[in-house]
């Protein structure tokens, strides 16, 4: 069991050895002059309060739609720990979120709220897991190109005042 783990391991870090981190700043370069696409993974409710101009959005997790007994049983297990929207993988991600938007050479900085990062640290030697890290690992093991990670996530662009949009 121990093999197979550090083989899936190797596996992930493989692919993610392929998804470049960029700043904010950077982001918003790449993005006026290379013409770079922001993948907002984010759920819609956030996506909507404020995002970068010209970002898409497709969910990576959704609130669970279902009412199967197991979905039941998920949403009370979230409700146990104070969490009233309980969110699942979104199955459309790929298929009919980003590939009906991007091709496989689209040059796409995938976002989220948080950003992680695939740096090593002290406290988190293997880096600090996210949704746009999640994201990014699914884009480039489903055969895209050019995937980029927004270092820092959102909370970085906004702090650091680079333009934002509201649909709200």
């Amino acid at each position: 069991m121990i093999k197979l783990s550090l083989w899936i391991k190797s596996v992930e870090v493989f692919y993610l050895l392929q998804v470049r981190s960029v700043e904010a700043k950077e982001a918003l370069r790449l993005q006026k002059e290379n013409n770079f696409v922001i993948l907002d993974v984010r759920p819609e409710a956030e996506f909507k309060e404020a995002h970068p101009p010209g970002a898409i959005n497709v969910q990576i997790y959704r609130l669970i739609k279902e009412w199967t007994a197991w979905d039941i049983a998920r949403r009370a297990a979230f409700a146990f720990f104070g969490i009233f929207s309980g969110t699942e993988e979104n199955p459309e991600f790929l298929q009919t979120g980003v590939e009906s938007q991007l091709d496989k050479d689209a040059k796409i900085i995938v976002a989220c709220a948080t950003g992680g990062t695939m740096k090593p640290s002290q406290n988190l030697p293997e880096g600090q897991q996210s949704r746009s890290l999640i994201a990014a690992y699914l884009l480039v093991l489903n055969g895209y190109k050019n995937v980029y990670h927004l270092e820092g996530g959102l909370y970085k662009w906004f702090k650091e005042e680079l333009p934002e949009v509201s649909e709200e």
